[in-house]
């Protein structure tokens, strides 16, 4: 946890088919409200798509055209009212496997983001991919080999006063 940071920059290094079966397979693990399991996965690595997926909001999603894998998490939000939660968490799974591997990655907010033209950014994913308009997209998660270095987190910059034990207690700190 203290290593995994949003990575930007990706080598062209391809990633093994085994690791992409791994990242989906913590996804697909990822829990869900009452079991619905309402996700769903849309992966990419053609060049020309990750172009144009980088282009589905205004700014901020850049790192798609470079990386090498892109994962789009969408969902049936028919099936349950927390889909964002689930997808969320699926999501982060996904970034969690994706370090265990040694890879990068980024989280591209999708949902309740716009192109320069005011086109909702998943209207334009949905588009590009062929994804029915009753599977909402949350996110974009950009994967590859990192191609900058990041420091740790810095374990003594945690906010700890944002724990309350018992209860809220604004005053409370731990340190």
């Amino acid at each position: 946890m203290t290593n995994r940071r949003s990575i930007r920059r990706f080598t062209q290094a391809s990633i093994p088919a085994e690791d992409v079966k791994l990242i989906m397979e913590a996804a697909l693990m990822a829990p869900t409200s009452k079991s619905s399991r309402p996700w769903h996965f849309v992966l990419v690595d053609d060049r020309n798509t990750l172009e144009r997926l980088s282009q589905c909001r205004q700014a901020g999603s850049g790192p798609i055209a470079k990386c090498r894998l892109a994962v789009v998490v969408c969902a049936d939000s028919s099936l349950t009212g927390p889909w964002i939660e689930d997808a969320t968490i699926a999501a982060t799974y996904i970034q969690l496997q994706a370090q265990d591997l040694g890879l990068g990655s980024v989280w591209i907010q999708v949902r309740d983001r716009f192109d320069a033209e005011g086109v909702p950014a998943d209207e334009n994913i949905q588009g590009i991919l062929g994804i029915p308009d009753t599977i909402s997209v949350e996110c974009v998660v950009a994967i590859g080999y990192p191609d900058e270095a990041k420091n740790p987190q810095n374990l003594e910059k945690l906010l700890w006063e944002r724990v309350h034990i018992g209860g809220w207690n604004p005053e409370q700190t731990q340190a």
